[in-house]
């Protein structure tokens, strides 16, 4: 249920309002290089890929987690191999802030000669996580985690589109609905994911009530990082108690 247009896509209105900036760059298909910093299922991957799509570039994918200078290196080639036939690239590094200054050095040339549009994505603080001379090539854009409504209306759409949500789609109490939205967190691929464990466990023609949305949530973890932001955040907030 990936969003493909930029109208499709729920939330993140402070950063797609008209006129913004990132807008104008989708619309005009002429994407600038950046970092997409944010919450897991706030929706960075889905930006990268309408990014790409409306760019009508390559759209390369790796993670950081997996890949290496190497990786790297050869997506650069093919970047080369692109851009003498006239197509950009558009190269999508999730959890970015994973490489080392060395990793993330080795991008430079190709990020600053614009042979690759980067893209990277963050759910830790890029100013801490990625070097000073990347971030100065790159635009941070800071994304927000989607609230229960904007979570509501991706699980409607799972629901409704057969081809592309629920291929059977059970049917769902709204208090049900709000369940899922609610304890979600604003992280729309944690809901996605439980609908479709609760849809599997009713079967075909069954009912969604609390009781199966609840056992298939079980208990939302709280985010808790202790490299990361959120520990500072939940340190600040436990002094203030």
């Amino acid at each position: 249920m990936r969003p493909r247009r930029l109208g499709d896509l729920v939330g993140q209105e402070h950063l797609l309002a008209a006129g913004s900036t990132l807008r104008t760059a989708i619309e005009s298909g002429t994407p600038h290089s950046m970092v997409l910093y944010g919450p897991p299922g706030s929706g960075k991957t889905t930006i990268a890929r309408i990014v790409a799509g409306a760019a009508e570039g390559a759209f390369e994918e790796e993670s950081a987690v997996n890949a290496g200078r190497a990786e790297v290196r050869a997506v650069i080639a093919r970047a080369g191999e692109r851009r003498r036939a006239g197509r950009a690239t558009i190269f999508f590094l999730d959890e970015i802030h994973r490489f080392n200054k060395a990793q993330q050095d080795a991008l430079l040339p190709a990020v600053e000669d614009g042979l690759v549009t980067l893209i990277g994505a963050t759910t830790e603080n890029p100013y801490f996580e990625v070097n000073s001379a990347l971030l100065s090539r790159t635009q941070v854009y800071e994304l927000r985690a989607l609230d229960a409504a904007a979570v509501a209306e991706l699980l409607r759409r799972a629901i409704a589109d057969r081809e592309r949500g629920l291929a059977d789609p059970p049917a769902i109490d709204d208090e049900a609905l709000a369940m899922l939205a609610e304890r979600a967190g604003g992280d729309a691929r944690a809901a996605l994911g439980a609908l479709e464990r609760a849809a599997a466990a009713v079967g075909p023609g069954g009912r969604l009530d609390l009781a199966a949305v609840e056992d298939a949530m079980q208990r939302s973890a709280v985010r808790y990082d202790k490299g990361g932001d959120r520990h500072y955040d939940y340190i600040s907030a436990w002094i203030k108690a």
